[in-house]
This record gives C-alpha cells, structure tokens and sequence, in this order.
C-alpha cells in the first residue's frame, strides 16, 4: 500500500519513494498539513513535465474535487445517478482509514466518523474543510475502497465552492486508455496509461481482483493513496491508487506481485496499480445509500 504520510516524510528522504503500512492515520486533516504544504510546494508537478507540447486532451483534468486527507489523497464522488440534493461521498483507499487498516475478509458499512477533508479547488488551493459523517463502506478484500459520506450536499458544495463532484464510470476501464493520477494530499498530477490489469493482486494479507496496472510514467509515492485515477477523454473515475511494487519483492507488504489464473507469479519492480470502481455504481442505491444486496452489486459485505 502507498504509505500514509506520518511515514512518508522520512522515506522520500532515504528512499524517494517510500509505500510501507505506516500506524494509524489519526482523525482529521490539520496534523501534518502545515509540513505537507511545504514540502509540496518544493515538489514540481509532473503535469508540467510529461509531454510536454502535447496538445490537451478532450476533458481537462486538475484538482477540483480532489481532497486532501491527514495522511492520504481523496476525491468528491457521485454516481451517473446521484443527486444534487444527495449528501455527498468522499473516495478513498480502505487503508487509508483513521482506524487503520482493514483485516482480510473486514468489511466496515454505516461506521461513525467526523474525519475532515481539504476540499481543493483546479488550482489546487485549498477552499474548505469538509467533514464526514460516517464512514459509508470499507473494505482491503478484492479492493482496497473507502466511502465517507459528507455532512454537505453536492448542491451545498457546488453553491459554497463552485466545485462539483467526480463522476464515476460505470463501465469497466480500457487498455491503453490515457489517465491522470491526481493527488489531492501532495498537489501533483501524474499523467500514464493503462498499461493492462492483473487478474489477481497479491500484497501481504491481502488480494485484490482485476486491479489496473499503470504504464511507467505514473510513478506515484506515498500520500497519493486513494488519488482518483481519471479518464483523460471522458474527466470520469475508472480506478482509486493505491499500491506499487518498490523493492522488486515478491507478493509481500508494499511489494505486491500479479498472480494469473494459472497462479503464475509476476512481479514488477517500480509499477504501481489502482483498484477500478466501476463495481461501485450498482452498490450505490437512493440517496447515495451503500446497498449491497441491490442487482449487480458484487462489493464484499460483512
């Protein structure tokens, strides 16, 4: 997994790219903002280094949307069919929660939470606090996904900030689609492809089905977990970040390896993946309720 940030700091030191579990990410978002807004005003975005002279794409892709959590990356999300008066999501990586990390087989719906988030807006400049209400779902099991649910409306942040919520796709992503990595918590966009998808993807306790896995250029660190992973052409959410492969281990914590249908092992030093989230849409019932015994819905539950 991408390492909270309470662990980051010294690995971009030692290592520049550090992904270990650190401890539990501690409620709210002001502990360690002050030193990441320093650091990240130290670190050039890659929007401004890949490609450059590329014409744009067809759907602009920056920060509006995005949050910042205390040690983790996040965005505002809505369903094709959420509502404007619908209190609003908040995605992320399920071990990115303020309870720490999720067991095998957990799976956490309609948990309290007052967590915050640093609402930002295409700049990248923070305009708002938001704060949860409860924590939605969660799970490490087959994905690796948090949804808070907000004590604000789309229709109240839209009116207060001018910035609406992230659509996610409802289709399963495509190979060599172009994506942007957009990370709310460091402000740096990182732009690749979708290099292919493992069928398995196994790191420590935990595995995780059909995950994306990035072409090179997406070289994403600690504190971009949970960064939603975005279509270039459509501006919608096919995937959440959230690990890579740093040492070349094999299939142990922070070194996750592939594993085929015929239990064929690869590993791939220095490639991160995301988990899709297209599997969410169905789950997602009237007023954006997690329902997990609707049509379609193939989550995890309890």
């Amino acid at each position: 997994m991408k390492k909270p940030l309470l662990a980051v700091l010294g690995a971009l030191v030692i290592t520049g790219a550090g992904m270990a579990p650190a401890a539990a990410a501690t409620s709210g978002d002001t502990a360690t903002e002050p030193i990441t807004e320093r650091l990240a005003g130290q670190v050039t975005s890659l929007a401004e280094q890949v490609l450059p002279g590329k014409a744009p794409a067809p759907q602009a892709v920056d920060f509006a949307g995005t949050v910042a959590l205390s040690n983790c990356s996040g965005s505002v999300v809505r369903m094709p069919d959420s509502e404007a008066d619908d209190p609003a999501l908040v995605l992320s990586n399920g071990h990115c929660l303020e309870s720490g990390f999720p067991g095998p087989g957990e799976v956490i719906v309609d948990q309290p939470s007052t967590r915050t988030f640093g609402l930002l807006n295409s700049a990248g400049t923070r305009v708002a606090t938001l704060r949860a209400s409860k924590i939605a779902y969660a799970t490490m099991t087959d994905t690796d996904v948090s949804l808070y649910q907000l004590t604000s409306t789309y229709q109240q942040i839209q009116n207060s900030y001018g910035i609406s919520a992230l659509e996610l796709n409802a289709s399963h992503p495509t190979a060599g689609t172009a994506i942007k990595v957009v990370s709310g918590y460091w402000k740096r966009i990182y732009s690749c492809s979708i290099d292919g998808f493992a069928y398995r993807l196994k790191e420590g306790s935990w595995t995780w089905k059909d995950s994306i896995r990035y072409t090179s250029a997406c070289n994403t660190i600690g504190g971009t977990s949970g960064s939603p992973v975005i279509d270039d052409a459509t501006g919608k959410v096919v995937a959440v970040n959230n690990t890579g492969n740093e040492d070349g281990g094999r299939c142990t914590d922070n070194n996750p390896c592939e594993v085929d249908e015929s239990g064929n092992v690869t590993v791939r030093q220095g490639i991160n993946y995301g988990q899709e989230t297209y599997q969410i849409v169905p789950c997602v019932g009237l007023d954006n309720k997690i329902d997990l015994s609707r049509s379609g819905c193939t989550l995890p539950t309890p």
